[in-house]
């Protein structure tokens, strides 16, 4: 068996991009159509501050091709500010606009803050078998002391990825080796950065060569054991992620569009 591979960014509306990515001219409405002719797939950050209306929904559905994929970040009044408790009434109303995505709709993502602690498992323990079965979801904990035994167990069994974040919380080397155990028939792979000095994203300014290299046999290997592999590339890891996510797709044998060929006159879809 070999995974489907979804390699694409976080997020979409970057300025900065225009040039080095979009072609000069490109109008912001026209970003992420733009986008979907590079990559089958986008993070959505802007899930992470409220539930989408319904009609941006259709929209992101109605401007990408078939075989697109969102994955969509619950809302941090969910998981930040309710901390999973008494908070299945704001579920239900973003999983039903997730659903308006239809097959474009990738993983659900459940981020959690660096100060949810384990103190709180009571909370997880009641969320995670709510979670509804139709949906595919990931967890990302930025306490180490979620990555025990008891907590893998508890997402396997309710089919929930374990989002490997390559960021400052977790060494790389225990993300290598938690790869290689999957919760899920899917995994969410997130490239971060180690800090947010970055604020031109316009080209590259870091070399995160090795780091990359260090990932590719993990991704192969994850790719021959589950169903789906969805991973995307923060501005912040290396300064441009659209570049970051070419070198990534190539060390990976994948097809890659170079920013020349996203003019009008292409049409890849």
């Amino acid at each position: 068996m070999t995974a489907a591979l979804h390699l694409g960014t976080q997020g979409w509306n970057y300025p900065a991009w225009v040039g080095p990515f979009y072609p000069i001219g490109t109008r912001p409405a026209d970003f992420l159509s733009v986008y979907a002719r590079a990559w089958n797939t986008v993070e959505v950050d802007s899930t992470f501050y409220a539930t989408p209306a319904l009609k941006v929904m259709k929209s992101w559905a109605a401007r990408t091709p078939g075989g697109f994929r969102f994955s969509l970040k619950l809302p941090q009044e969910i998981t930040h500010e309710r901390r999973l408790r008494n908070a299945f009434d704001l579920c239900d109303r973003f999983y039903d606009a997730a659903r308006l995505l239809g097959p474009k709709l990738g993983l659900i993502l459940i981020q959690m803050g660096p100060d949810f602690s384990p103190i709180e498992q009571s909370a997880l323990d009641e969320f995670i078998p709510r979670l509804p079965r139709d949906l595919q979801f990931a967890i990302e904990f930025r306490h180490r002391g979620w990555i025990r035994d008891d907590i893998l167990d508890l997402l396997r069994g309710h089919s929930v990825a374990l989002a490997l974040s390559d960021g400052r919380w977790i060494p790389r080397e225990q993300l290598l080796d938690l790869a290689s155990n999957p919760t899920a028939n899917h995994a969410y792979l997130r490239w971060m950065g180690p800090n947010r000095d970055i604020t031109d994203y316009s080209h590259i300014q870091a070399d995160r060569s090795a780091e990359l290299d260090a990932w590719v046999p993990a991704i192969r290997a994850l790719m021959q054991r589950i169903h789906s592999v969805y991973g995307y590339v923060n501005n912040h890891f290396s300064g441009h992620s659209p570049q970051t996510v070419r070198e990534l797709a190539q060390r990976l044998g994948q097809p890659v569009v170079e920013p020349g060929q996203l003019g009008d006159q292409i049409s890849l879809f």
